[in-house]
């Protein structure tokens, strides 16, 4: 439960609204609520789900079934011979505002807008099985985590575990060196650059083996770390990992996300 909406605290709500307004998001202007996005905002933010692919979540004009494919994912598929994710999901295209939030949250320090991320997030996340379900973030190297002092994917997937009573599991997965920026680099070079990065920490194996991963991050740009964290996990013998993430890059959209 927010602070703000605790019992005991809603008779200042009028108060502290008015001292500190509830604020959009995506440009600061002042909106109704906590959490709300005002109205020129929400008309530029592209919402993801169906009709998509069924494995990568690329969105379809036109809906060509529950089960249909995109050309990629046909010839080759996520997860194939454990290459990566069986199955991607994301709450945004890739675009301003997704690209403000991401930016606030993982470099201004606010945390709160993880929770906003995974609320949104929640509406993926399938509904049958959640007893085999096991909630992971992608981790940051020790150093990365030291210097900005917190992981911006644990953050919403412990927001996330609330929400859907999912169990979550921040210190399954570890990644094992430092990796360059990879803003820069294109899909080949993102693989390379993360190729080994990740491992399964000790005493993870035991709750690891057998379960479904729901993976989380908080941009999907070529896929690369996603995958890379994928086959860390198959090795701890998992049965599926599927990636949540707030924004998805699509393919006509110009690359360069870290």
């Amino acid at each position: 439960m927010s602070l703000l909406r605790h019992p005991l605290v809603r008779p200042l709500r009028a108060v502290i609204d008015f001292a500190l307004p509830p604020r959009c998001p995506g440009c600061g202007t002042m909106v109704a609520d906590d959490d709300r996005f005002c109205t020129d905002c929400w008309q530029t933010m592209r919402f993801l789900g169906p009709p998509c692919c069924a494995r990568c979540g690329l969105p379809f004009i036109h809906d060509r079934g529950a089960d249909a494919l995109c050309g990629a994912c046909i010839g080759d598929p996520p997860g194939a011979q454990g290459k990566g994710v069986d199955r991607a999901r994301a709450v945004l295209a890739y675009g301003n505002v997704a690209r403000t939030v991401a930016i606030k949250l993982k470099y201004g320090r606010r945390i709160g807008l993880a929770r906003l991320i995974a609320a949104q997030m929640a509406r993926h996340v399938p509904e049958g099985a959640r007893a085999e379900m096991l909630i992971v973030p992608v981790p940051l190297h020790r150093w990365r985590l030291w210097w900005r002092g917190f992981n911006q994917s644990a953050l919403i997937a412990d927001r996330l575990g609330g929400l859907t009573g999912i169990a979550v599991d921040k210190d399954a997965l570890v990644r094992t060196r430092r990796t360059p920026p990879l803003r820069s680099m294109g899909p080949k070079a993102r693989a390379k650059a993360v190729r080994g990065a990740f491992a399964i920490a000790g005493p993870g194996r035991a709750t690891l083996k057998g379960r479904d991963i729901l993976l989380i991050d908080d941009i999907h740009t070529s896929g690369a770390t996603a995958d890379a964290c994928a086959r860390a996990l198959r090795k701890a013998g998992v049965r599926t990992v599927t990636l949540l993430c707030w924004a998805r890059v699509l393919p006509e959209a110009v690359e360069g996300i870290d």
